[in-house]
């Protein structure tokens, strides 16, 4: 197995070798390829990402993945959207479950669910043109999008509770009518149970009833900005990991962004990207994964935690803590 790691941008730099330790307490036959990707890359370099980095990544089966900064150039073309869509990485899946001791902005600890988005289309298609008095962006849905995503979410439920939700803007959009009906026919010839709700009474539920939901399906920009939201009803970004998946490839991320505003403090949360790791040994099938669950409930116990969960400890502090349990624990 191939593991690129791009650390990335600001706080990437921090969290992803502490991810990377992590991994290694696992003691698996992993070949990491270091890959230098993102805005310091531009500045020093006038690129974020050549076309030899995307062939190396591409020589890899998976890529662990901390942060970029957006660039301050108009002619940029996103470092994630490329490598999506380079690689086919469709479906976009953030679980949404708390953690020991962890309250968010609710208060509550009752729910578990994943938002499965749709990650090569819709809005993000990068069809678009910027002029003076007029810009645009083309907004694109397939059935053949909208298939493989309702095949991935229904494949999570079964696994789960059986049942998905679909979330769209039919009553505005008239192309989410196409994304509507083909995750409703694949629901039903999977025998998935099913119901579906408008995005903005969508983003109103799940702050106040979260615990109702068990898989998600829904667009690429609803679904962004559904999961961001729902990383404070387990208390901070910095809890929140994702991956993304396509037939040949996965790629793992926090959801936190570079965060450049605390980057280089040594304070920054390294637990989503740590759970990017559980995620990661996940789909390689790895059955010992479970046990990065129980350290990091053992680190919140001790309360070794970073600034944004109210602790003084520092990333490395936090990183030694989870490394430590996990070898001894396996």
């Amino acid at each position: 197995m191939k593991l690129a790691v791009i650390e990335g941008d600001g706080i990437g730099r921090e969290v992803i070798p502490e991810a990377v330790k992590v991994l290694d307490a696992f003691g698996l036959e992993i070949e990491k390829v270091p890959i230098e990707l993102g805005y310091a890359r531009w500045e020093r370099t006038g690129t974020s990402m050549s076309n030899e980095d995307l062939e190396t990544i591409k020589g890899c089966d998976a890529v662990l993945f901390g942060a970029v900064t957006t660039v301050p150039d108009p002619n940029y073309k996103s470092v994630l959207l490329t490598i999506r869509k380079e690689l086919d990485l469709y479906a976009n899946v953030r679980p949404v479950k708390p953690l020991p001791g962890v309250v968010g902005v609710i208060g509550r600890s009752d729910f578990d669910f994943i938002i499965v988005r749709e990650n090569t289309e819709g809005l993000y298609s990068g069809i678009e043109e910027i002029g003076y008095d007029l810009s645009w962006t083309k907004r694109i849905i397939t059935r053949k999008g909208s298939e493989r995503i309702a095949e991935y979410a229904c494949k999570l439920a079964k696994k789960r509770k059986n049942k998905i939700t679909i979330v769209h803007k039919s009553n505005v959009l008239k192309s989410d009518k196409l994304f509507l009906d083909v995750c409703r026919q694949t629901a039903s010839a999977h025998g998935v149970e099913y119901g579906d709700m408008l995005v903005d009474s969508m983003a109103y539920s799940l702050m106040m009833h979260p615990e109702k939901y068990d898989v998600v399906v829904t667009t690429n920009l609803f679904g962004d900005i559904l999961s961001d939201m729902c990383a404070a009803l387990v208390g901070s970004l910095g809890l929140v990991p994702s991956a993304n998946i396509g037939e040949k490839y996965a790629f793992f991320e926090p959801v936190h962004g570079s965060a450049p505003d605390i980057a280089g403090r040594g304070i920054s949360n390294p637990l989503a990207a740590i759970l990017c790791v559980k995620m990661l040994l996940e789909w390689m099938g790895e059955p010992r994964s479970q046990v990065i669950d129980k350290a990091i409930a053992d680190v919140l116990q001790k309360k070794i935690i970073t600034p944004d969960l109210g602790g003084t400890a520092s990333t490395i502090e936090v990183g030694n803590a989870v490394t430590g349990y996990v070898m001894k624990n396996m």
